[in-house]
């Protein structure tokens, strides 16, 4: 049984997974050429990136109510359901990224000021946010296109989809950031560019496959064009609070660069290049996410439990063993890894204690990520909100202790984030239990009833 849960959840988890690997590697490739022309793109990335992608992803994660609603609705069986949260889904779902493109092309600097980014590095800052703006212009379209082929147990074309936008940004950085072949040396601004085109590359890809696929869950023409909202502010009030969710964790994450720049100018930079390990792991163990919430929204549309709890404890299994991979990669290569980020051997003889603690906060993060994904398919996405409000607020406060009243520096900050990771998986843990025994529960009832 437990062979039967792992295959349907590799099939769905493995082409987003190898997507996402292939993405952060061109990531870390794009990060490896600016830290080797200079140590400060570091901090200014990490600066950037972080409010950017703090409402880039909440674009990403407010689909996570159609992606649920979908779902159930093929553990059930019906389609026209399904359908109709799709068709509405694909024609609204591009209202507020277009907003946000607006808002970092116009009023960027006010948050960068208001994070207490330096002078001397908000320049960088700034060009940087202008040219990877108009990125936010496709992330409805991917968004809703990935809910499809997620929906219909159809990923494979996502591996491709990561090749073609890795391999665009991959040469466009070297072209740019250095300016090889008569381009002009652009630097970060270069990197950004990069990224901009390959996003428009690797979304035309996407939008040509879903076109020509006759996947389970793609709405007609038809019933895009005529789709109302109202289905859609009905996936909204469930994804919303996976959104709002994903925003509490950003909004932490950006308390805590902001407290990383109080240390010193480099202190951010070194948190980006530690973590930008780490999220090789967390795209791995993301993927495996994905994969548990569709399959336990389709058990939870079927009532069938065991396919619920089976999932839920493959899945950890397979992203603790990740976490435990990655743990001993870092044990033996620190320098080797550190190296690839940055020059300045202070930082690479003095961070590998710091690769070490992300390795270990894994173990937590996977159980968040697991145990989150299992209680929204369940149709729960409140929970996971409610807690993250407290991890946020948890998370901060111990990074202060840690910080200014323990004097534990950049290590401090590093602490408070296992801290967190630590204590919501064991929350959220109780919770799953609890939805389990519930629905264990009303099944007894009802099959009780139907003997009477």
């Amino acid at each position: 049984m437990k062979k039967k849960y792992l295959q349907k959840l590799m099939i769905i988890a493995v082409p987003i997974m190898l997507s996402n690997i292939i993405s952060q590697l061109q990531m870390i490739i794009d990060r490896m050429f600016l830290g080797q022309m200079n140590t400060l793109y570091m901090s200014a990335l990490g600066n950037v990136s972080a409010p950017m992608w703090t409402t880039m992803s909440f674009c990403f994660t407010i689909v996570m109510g159609a992606s649920i609603l979908i779902s159930q609705s093929v553990g059930a069986g019906d389609e026209e359901r399904s359908e109709t949260y799709a068709a509405s889904m694909i024609k609204w779902n591009n209202i507020l990224p277009i907003l946000l493109f607006l808002f970092w092309l116009f009023g960027g600097e006010l948050v960068l000021r208001m994070m207490g980014v330096s002078e001397n590095i908000m320049p960088m800052c700034l060009g940087y946010m202008r040219f990877f703006a108009p990125t936010f212009l496709v992330v409805g379209i991917e968004s809703s296109f990935s809910v499809i082929m997620q929906t219909s147990n159809y990923t494979k074309p996502l591996v491709m989809y990561g090749v073609i936008r890795a391999g665009l940004n991959i040469l466009l950085d070297w072209l740019l950031i250095f300016g090889r072949f008569g381009f002009p040396q652009l630097g970060i601004e270069g990197a950004a560019i990069a990224t901009t085109i390959a996003e428009f590359g690797g979304c035309l890809f996407v939008f040509a496959v879903v076109r020509k696929k006759p996947l389970k869950t793609k709405p007609e023409l038809k019933s895009v064009l005529t789709a109302p909202i109202k289905p859609f502010l009905s996936s909204i009030r469930l994804g919303i609070n996976a959104g709002l969710e994903d925003l509490a964790w950003n909004l932490g994450n950006l308390v805590i660069i902001r407290i990383l720049n109080s240390i010193d100018v480099t202190a951010a930079g070194i948190y980006s290049i530690v973590f930008s390990v780490e999220v090789v792991a967390v795209v791995i163990i993301g993927a495996i996410g994905n994969g548990t919430m569709t399959l336990s929204g389709e058990a939870k549309g079927s009532g069938d439990i065991k396919q619920f709890s089976g999932v839920c404890k493959i899945a950890y299994i397979l992203c603790a063993g990740t976490a435990t991979l990655f743990l001993i990669i870092c044990l033996i290569f620190p320098e080797n890894i550190l190296s690839l980020f940055t020059k300045e051997e202070s930082i690479i003889t003095g961070c590998g204690i710091y690769l070490m603690l992300v390795c270990l906060n894994l173990y937590g993060k996977s159980g968040n990520i697991i145990i989150g994904s299992g209680i929204r398919g369940s149709g729960n996405t409140r929970w996971m909100f409610f807690t993250q409000i407290f991890g946020t607020f948890f998370v901060v406060g111990c990074a202060c202790l840690f910080v200014y009243g323990l004097g534990f520096g950049i290590t401090g900050v590093f602490l408070a984030v296992i801290v967190d990771e630590a204590v919501r998986a064991v929350i959220n843990l109780f919770k799953l239990r609890r939805i389990m025994r519930e629905w264990d529960k009303k099944a007894e009832d009802t099959e009780s009833d139907g003997l009477t």
